[in-house]
């Protein structure tokens, strides 16, 4: 962050974007310390950094999180992960309300089945292969078909906006 003001002048926008998650077929397999890491990575991860940006963050400021349909419908092999993105979801609507008076903005973006590293690095061969066929799509999406709505949340269109979770999720619903 400090090398990004000193070489551009200033902040206007954080994305919060990193993950772990690993597959599991039952509860009592996951490792405590995995389940720490996940939730290290994926929400203690976003939180430092968030709380880093507000010093430099001016009015008009942005913070967009990666959640994930996991907040809204977990997979069963993914507990750690979907619960960590659950509390993303959390802690966006909750920030935003925190740091509205200072002019920042901060929403989230909630994809389905999204092509990345990740994917065949974390899930067995049998999944990857299956992987998205549930959206109306029957296909993952590539990462260029969500960038977006980061576009979107980042730039001048979206200044009423915040504590806003917005899906892309092939047509998944969790309701």
């Amino acid at each position: 962050m400090k090398t990004a003001i000193k070489k551009l002048g200033r902040l206007d926008l954080v994305v919060n974007n990193a993950a772990f998650q690993r597959t599991y077929n039952k509860p009592s397999d996951i490792p405590e310390r995995e389940f720490d890491q996940t939730f290290r990575t994926n929400i203690y991860g976003t939180f430092f950094l968030s709380q880093a940006s507000l010093d430099h963050l001016g009015k008009g400021g942005c913070i967009i999180n990666t959640c994930s349909i996991q907040a809204f419908d977990p997979s069963p092999q993914l507990l750690p992960y979907a619960a960590t993105k659950a509390a993303l979801v959390n802690f966006t609507k909750g920030l935003a309300k925190a740091v509205a008076k200072s002019g920042i903005r901060v929403n989230g973006v909630a994809p389905g089945p999204v092509w990345t590293p990740l994917i065949p690095s974390t899930m067995p061969a049998k999944k990857v292969k299956q992987f998205g066929s549930d959206t109306v799509f029957e296909r993952a999406a590539q990462p260029a078909e969500i960038a977006p709505l980061y576009v979107f949340l980042a730039s001048q269109d979206a200044t009423y906006v915040t504590g806003e979770i917005y899906g892309a999720t092939g047509g998944q619903t969790p309701y």
